[in-house]
């Protein structure tokens, strides 16, 4: 059985080294629906996979992170990612290129990780995150499945997130822990 949990974020990117000019020379933004898939090998003691409610803590906030936020890739140039952090209070620095493929690789590997460091206490089975699927556009989206975490080299440690963006973590201490495991 596999269940879905929605969220969304609105943010903004360069994809350099694509095809596309608009899309590798100018800053540009979608509303981002990203799709979670939990699937379980039992049900818990109140007959689902999963609580969504646990999905508001960690999950939500890892996410939530990139709305009104820019994401730019630790390759771009100082002086460039100096004017973000120096003019946007809401920006992360991703060690690969922002796209939607790269989003939902990143996001399975957080919530993989967030899952294997939350201890469950309601009878629950052996939760996992089948996959996550990002919607950049109403007609284009990325789906990753844990099959595909080996299509690129993603330490979840050079993922930086501004200040503002950790400062608005419900439970950050405990959120920071976990990252960096």
């Amino acid at each position: 059985m596999i269940i879905r949990k929605k969220f969304k974020f609105e943010g903004a990117h360069i994809v350099r080294n694509c095809s596309t000019k608009r899309c590798k020379k100018s800053i540009h933004g979608h509303s981002y629906e990203v799709e979670v898939f939990f699937t379980s090998n039992k049900l818990d003691n109140g007959y689902m996979i999963l609580d969504f409610g646990l999905t508001k803590k960690h999950i939500k906030n890892i996410i939530d992170s990139f709305d009104h936020a820019y994401s730019f890739w630790s390759k771009e140039k100082e002086e460039f990612k100096n004017f973000f952090k120096t003019n946007s209070e809401r920006w992360i620095e991703m060690p690969v290129s922002p796209s939607v493929e790269s989003y939902s690789l990143m996001f399975l590997k957080f919530i993989d990780t967030v899952l294997k460091q939350t201890t469950f206490s309601n009878g629950e089975g052996d939760i996992s995150v089948s996959s996550v699927r990002v919607h950049e556009t109403k007609t284009s989206y990325a789906e990753a499945f844990r099959a595909d975490m080996s299509l690129i080299e993603l330490d979840l440690k050079q993922v930086i997130f501004s200040n503002e963006v950790i400062n608005e973590w419900e439970e950050k201490d405990e959120l920071l822990n976990i990252l960096s495991t």
